[in-house]
């Protein structure tokens, strides 16, 4: 049985994120013999959108496509970038004529491997039906490569289930983005789809989500604006491992990835 192995890093924040990232990605694509990397990108840009020179950085480590979600439009400069790198990917389903692309089909020697990047609507923005417009790609595609992997970027666990089940047997992998915090339902489905609700954040996590905690603390006691800081320590790497079967395009293995672990007594990181 021949596979393809897919390393997908869960969302890069700010500089923290950037720093572990260039520290250790490398060793990471060696240790799971990675041969295709993705790595979520909205948050590179001091903790909100993403510029060329961080999609620059990240694809001379070694990844192979950047995948975003509602905060990639916070750099009004990340658009010029979107029309003229089509590996760095926003969500499929904003309305048609949104700069940037939604897919991009990734060459591998072994095959061709499509990622697709969708958003979801419960409780945000309310952009095109992320279930009809993957419905439109998979069709689109499907002629090419049966290997898709999915970054749906969502706020609710309700939302991402249901798109599980609803493309279970159509895609290799579902990898939710978007809320942070790591769970720890890594799975395959029935017919034979990866899956997780969240990979997590590739970031610091002495934080609010990877926001300074007075100003995040604040927004909740007081209700009011308050200015986005990124945070600084205990930077931590949050990914998932697939390998998925050339022939079939089902994923065969699964497993979450947090780097360094967590102290469960304490919170601090082992050393």
């Amino acid at each position: 049985m021949e596979t393809v192995n897919i390393l997908f890093v869960g969302d890069i924040v700010g500089k923290p994120g950037m720093q572990i990232i260039q520290s250790w990605l490398p060793s990471l694509i060696q240790k799971y013999k990675a041969d295709v990397v993705i790595a979520n990108g909205e948050n590179v840009n001091e903790g909100k959108g993403i510029l060329r020179k961080e999609g620059e950085i990240l694809f001379n480590l070694g990844v192979n496509v950047i995948t975003g979600g509602n905060h990639i439009w916070d750099k009004h400069l990340s658009q010029e970038y979107f029309k003229s790198e089509e590996k760095v990917l926003r969500p499929l389903n904003y309305p048609k004529g949104t700069n940037g692309n939604g897919h991009y089909i990734y060459q591998h020697k072994k095959c061709k491997v499509a990622v697709v990047n969708l958003q979801g609507r419960t409780f945000m923005a309310p952009i095109d039906c992320p279930f009809r417009s993957m419905d439109w790609i998979v069709n689109k595609i499907k002629s090419e490569t049966k290997i898709i992997l999915l970054d749906f970027h969502a706020e609710a666990t309700a939302e991402k289930m249901a798109m599980a089940f609803y493309l279970d047997g159509k895609i290799s992998a579902l990898v939710g983005t978007h809320t942070h915090i790591q769970t720890a339902d890594e799975r395959i489905f029935p017919s034979g789809m990866g899956y997780i609700t969240d990979v997590g954040m590739t970031g610091p996590y002495d934080s609010v989500i990877g926001m300074k905690k007075i100003p995040a603390i604040n927004r909740f006691l007081y209700q009011t604006p308050q200015k986005y800081e990124t945070a600084e320590n205990d930077a931590k790497i949050c990914a998932v491992f697939l390998k998925i079967d050339v022939d079939t395009a089902k994923t065969v293995e699964i497993e979450r990835i947090v780097f360094p672990e967590f102290n469960k007594k304490n919170g601090i990181e082992n050393k």
